[in-house]
C-alpha cells in the first residue's frame, strides 16, 4: 500500500545522531556491531547488504508500514506517483515470447513515427528481443531511457513482409492515475482513480469538465483497489466535495502534533450527488477520501470495509537515493475515527492475512457477520448519522463479495495467462474486421458478442496445460464471467481503459447498486 508523503532533511536526522552517539548509547553499539562484522567474521561480507538488512530488521519490529526501499525499489517505486516517466510510449504485453503493442499512448513518441497496434517489436538497437527468453524487466529497461535520447526498433507487421525499422527518440510519458472515465447513465458520470499521484487532481478537474459537457448532474467515484498514494492529492481530491472549512483529515503523533487539513470552499463539485465504491483494498489516501465524503455527509459509500491503512509515513531520503519511510502519526476523519486497524509489533503474517481472514470470518459476504462495539460508534457532522471506527471505512451500503462467480478454474486460467494470451491472439487476427463491424464503441458494446471459437481456444490451451474444471457445473459458473472478461479485454485492446470499464461495469454489483442509489 502507498503513504502519504512528508519530507524529513537529512541534516536533522545526522544532528540528532551527533548529539546521541555518546560512548554508552545504542546507536554507538550498532556502529561497533557493524565495524566488528566487516571486519573481524571469519568470511568477507558485504557491507552495504549488512547495513540494509539491520534496517530493515529494526523496521520490521514496529509497524507493517515501516519499510526500508533500495535506490532502485524508490524509483520504480515513484514513477506511478509522479505522473511519468521516459520511455518510447506503449502499452505492450507478451504473446509467445515476443512484444506485442497493444495500443501506442497518442501523441507520444512511437505514435508519432508510425508504430501501431499489433505491431510486433523484436530488437532493439540492433539486439533480440524477440524469441530469446528476455525477461520483461530487461525489456523494459532497454526500451526506456532519458528524454532525446534514440532509439532503433525493428518491427514485424501482419501483411508485410520485410521487418519494418524505426527511429523513436524518448520522451516523457504521462502515467496516468485515473483509470476511467465517462457517463455510465444520463446524468450519471463515473470516475475510477488507481491511485493518488502528482497529477490525479488536475486529471480529475479535466475528467469532471469533461463529463459535465456531457450533461452529468451526479457522479460515481470509483475508489475499489485503489492503494492510496499522496496525501496532498487525496486532500485536494476531497477538496472538489466539501464547503468552505470542513475537515477533510487529521493527523496525530508522539512527535508530530495535531495537523488538519480543511476545504477551501471552491471546489469544483459541490451541489451534485456522490457516490463512492470501495473494496477491502481501499487504502490510506482512498480512505481518506471516502471518511471525509462519508463523515461530511456529502455523499454515500458503497461495498465493503476498506483496508484499514491509516499511518502517516515520513519518508528519509539516504545518501545512496535508497529510503525509510518511517511511521510518525495516525490518520484521523473528520468524526474522529482512527483509519488504521489494529495490527500487533512485529508481527507481519497476522496483518498480511487480514483480508483472508475477514473471507474466512464471513465478513466480505454476510453483513451479519460484521459486528461493532459501542465504543467504536461516532456521529457523521452534520446528520448525526452513525458510523464506525475501528479501522477502514464501513461503508454506508453493504455489497457483497460474490464468492461463487469467480470459480477455481477461471483463477486457475488468470493465473496461468491463458486468457490474456489467447485474447492478444484473437484481437491481433481480428483487429482489422473488428475495426471495420464496429467503427464506433457504443456498437460494440451493444452487439458484440464473444466468439465461441474464443472460447474454444481457451478450453483446448487448458486442457494443453493440464487444466480442467472439476465438472460441467463448474464449467457453467466460468463461462458467463469468463465472457464478460474478454468482451472488456476487446474493448481496451481496440479502444482504452474507459471502454474496458464500461463493459465489465454493467455486471458489477457495486455500481449497479450506486445506479440505484442515485436514480
Amino acid at each position: 500500500m502507498y503513504a502519504a508523503i512528508l519530507s524529513l532533511p537529512i541534516m536533522e536526522v545526522n544532528a540528532q545522531m551527533s548529539i546521541r552517539m555518546g560512548e554508552d548509547s545504542p546507536l554507538r553499539k550498532l556502529q561497533i556491531a557493524e565495524i566488528a562484522t566487516n571486519n573481524l567474521y571469519v568470511d568477507s561480507v558485504d557491507e552495504a547488504k549488512l547495513v540494509e538488512d539491520a534496517i530493515r530488521g529494526m523496521l520490521e519490529k514496529l509497524d507493517p508500514h515501516s519499510t526500508y526501499s533500495n535506490a532502485k525499489e524508490v524509483k520504480q517505486m515513484n514513477e506511478p506517483l509522479n505522473g511519468n516517466f521516459e520511455g518510447i510510449g506503449v502499452q505492450f504485453n507478451m504473446i509467445d515470447d515476443t512484444l506485442m503493442v497493444i495500443q501506442p499512448v497518442t501523441n507520444g513518441p512511437s505514435e508519432k513515427v508510425g508504430i501501431i497496434a499489433g505491431d510486433r517489436i523484436v530488437s532493439v538497437n540492433d539486439t533480440a528481443i524477440a524469441g530469446v527468453k528476455m525477461s520483461k524487466e530487461e525489456i523494459m529497461r532497454r526500451l526506456r531511457g532519458p528524454k532525446d535520447t534514440k532509439v532503433v526498433l525493428g518491427v514485424v507487421r501482419t501483411g508485410i513482409k520485410d521487418r519494418l525499422t524505426f527511429t523513436v527518440v524518448r520522451d516523457k510519458i504521462p502515467v496516468k492515475s485515473i483509470d476511467a472515465s465517462y457517463m455510465i447513465r444520463p446524468g450519471i458520470g463515473y470516475i475510477r482513480i488507481g491511485n493518488f499521484g502528482a497529477t490525479t487532481h488536475q486529471e480529475f478537474c479535466d475528467a469532471l469538465q469533461q463529463l459535465y459537457t456531457e450533461g452529468m448532474k451526479s457522479l460515481i467515484l470509483d475508489l475499489q483497489e485503489n492503494g492510496g498514494g499522496y496525501l496532498q492529492a487525496a486532500v485536494k481530491i476531497a477538496d472538489e466535495f466539501l464547503a468552505k472549512n470542513e475537515l477533510i483529515v487529521y493527523t496525530n503523533g508522539r512527535r508530530v502534533p495535531r495537523q488538519e487539513y480543511r476545504a477551501n470552499g471552491d471546489g469544483k463539485f459541490m451541489d451534485g450527488k456522490v457516490v463512492v465504491l470501495v473494496d477491502e483494498y481501499t487504502a490510506s489516501a482512498a480512505e481518506i477520501v471516502t471518511g471525509a465524503i462519508q463523515d461530511q455527509d456529502r455523499g454515500m459509500v458503497v461495498g465493503r470495509r476498506t483496508y484499514g491503512k491509516g499511518l502517516v509515513q515520513r519518508p528519509i531520503d539516504l545518501p545512496d537515493g535508497s529510503m525509510i519511510r518511517l511511521t510518525i502519526a495516525h490518520y484521523y476523519t473528520p468524526s474522529g475515527r482512527c483509519i488504521q486497524k489494529p495490527y500487533e509489533k512485529g508481527n507481519q503474517k497476522d496483518y498480511a492475512m487480514d483480508v483472508y481472514n475477514r473471507l474466512k470470518k464471513g465478513e466480505l459476504t454476510n453483513q451479519d457477520s460484521i459486528h461493532f462495539a459501542d465504543s467504536l460508534k461516532f456521529q457523521t457532522l452534520h446528520q448525526k448519522r452513525t458510523v464506525y471506527g475501528g479501522g477502514g471505512i464501513m461503508p454506508d451500503y453493504f455489497v457483497p463479495l460474490d464468492t461463487l462467480r469467480y470459480t477455481q478454474f477461471h483463477r486457475q486460467l488468470a493465473a496461468k495467462s491463458i486468457i490474456i494470451q489467447q485474447n492478444l491472439r484473437y484481437v491481433d487476427n481480428h483487429r482489422k474486421q473488428l475495426k471495420k463491424e464496429y467503427p464506433q464503441f457504443d456498437k460494440f458494446k451493444q452487439t458484440f458478442e464473444v466468439p465461441q471459437s474464443l472460447i474454444d481456444n481457451i478450453l483446448a490451451e487448458a486442457k494443453k496445460q493440464k487444466l480442467e474444471p472439476k465438472d460441467d457445473q463448474e464449467l457453467q459458473r466460468t463461462l458467463p464471467y469468463l465472457r464478460l472478461q474478454l468482451k472488456a479485454l476487446v474493448a481496451r485492446d481496440l479502444w482504452d481503459m474507459s471502454e474496458y470499464y464500461s463493459v465489465f461495469n454493467e455486471e458489477n454489483p457495486l455500481v449497479m447498486k450506486a445506479i440505484e442509489l442515485l436514480r
